[in-house]
């Protein structure tokens, strides 16, 4: 068997982390007789800087000839609007119709908790973020802009295409991963026209599924129900701005960003995976940022992609890894960004 990355190792500690990821990779497959050809782009600021591109349509192109992207952290103070950032990470998002934001929320040790009552056991739930449409599309604009008149317009853009895919998605990978309750997260009180697309399909999707029980709450009662009780959670599915949001909870819950993975797919397609932490510029180079998002990450890509045994032989590294407070400060160790990922690959038996 023969697989194919593509790697954008990103900006700051994006670059550093995905070091990390791609040695630990490496070494979880190299007992699986599996080869595997990593390709490195240069695409990030440096090479905006150089060039003034960001990502060219050839480019995107080309990325899908391979069986995933990995893609580290964007971001650089650089460049001041962040047009490559934007570029890159939302252009790769639209172009290969990666609907699909899968947030995968799970707590490794019960220390990373901030639950009082609540531990490692009781936080382990998936969030499907739709990734294409709702606000981020772009559509609006300013009018008389910067005078005292100044009008704002930013719209929001439901189909029915695109709400039904993700939450069929949603339901199937509940049914075939045996989790048994999806909750659809909307604001259909208040927002009534998208929103009310949102719960209408909901329901419906809902009816072909009665192995799964299926529930609606509103946004702002599912973030007082995430803190309450991240327990009753399985799979949650809701739109591109409140997926945002309520996935940056649930990092928290599972310990903060340094351990929060995400994929960015579009099933049978080429499919994108990256960490969710920003790119910090100020550690970059400096041996001090936790890559256990970016290794969680690469193991996520690993399960996409048809290798779901190097991919939880390095989950499983991870959880050691931490056990054995072998990892970064930030996690209760005392360990550098290089020798947390030495921790993991000698796990791997690597």
């Amino acid at each position: 068997m023969s697989k194919r990355y593509a790697i954008l190792p990103g900006d700051g500690i994006g670059v550093d982390v995905t070091r990390e990821a791609i040695k630990v990779l490496q070494a979880a497959v190299e007992t699986t007789g599996t080869r595997v050809e990593l390709q490195h782009y240069p695409h990030g600021a440096d090479h905006y800087l150089a060039t003034g591109e960001t990502m060219s349509d050839a480019t995107t192109e080309e990325l899908k000839t391979f069986d995933a992207v990995y893609m580290g952290a964007l971001g650089d103070p650089r460049v001041p609007d962040m047009a490559h950032a934007r570029d890159i990470l939302l252009g790769t998002r639209f172009k290969l119709d990666l609907f699909i934001n899968l947030r995968p929320v799970r707590c490794f040790a019960d220390r990373l908790c901030p639950l009082k009552e609540f531990g490692a056991k009781d936080i382990d739930f998936v969030v499907f973020r739709e990734n294409t449409e709702g606000l981020y599309v772009g559509i609006g604009g300013n009018f008389k802009k910067g005078t005292p008149d100044e009008i704002a317009v930013q719209e929001q853009i439901n189909t029915r295409k695109g709400v039904e895919r993700i939450v069929r998605a949603a339901f199937d990978y509940a049914r075939q991963h045996g989790r048994h309750r999806v909750t659809m997260s909307d604001k259909s009180n208040a927002l009534r026209f998208g929103h009310d697309l949102w719960l209408r399909v909901f329901h419906e999707v809902a009816e072909e599924y009665s192995d799964v029980e299926s529930r609606h709450l509103y946004v702002d009662a599912l973030c007082m129900e995430l803190v309450r009780d991240p327990s009753q959670f399985d799979v949650i599915v809701t739109c591109n701005l409140f997926g945002d949001i309520i996935t940056d909870l649930g990092a928290q819950l599972q310990g903060g960003m340094g351990v929060a993975a995400s994929g960015n797919i579009r099933p049978g397609s080429t499919s994108m995976f990256e960490p969710v932490h920003g790119s910090a510029p100020p550690l970059a180079g400096k041996d001090k940022a936790n890559p256990f998002a970016a290794i969680l990450t690469a193991a996520m890509m690993l399960e996409h992609t048809g290798l779901p045994e190097p991919a939880a032989r390095i989950e499983g590294a991870v959880l050691e890894s931490l056990e054995a407070n072998e990892c970064t400060e930030e996690l209760g160790g005392a360990l550098g960004t290089a020798a947390t990922g030495d921790a993991v690959v000698r796990r791997l038996g690597g």
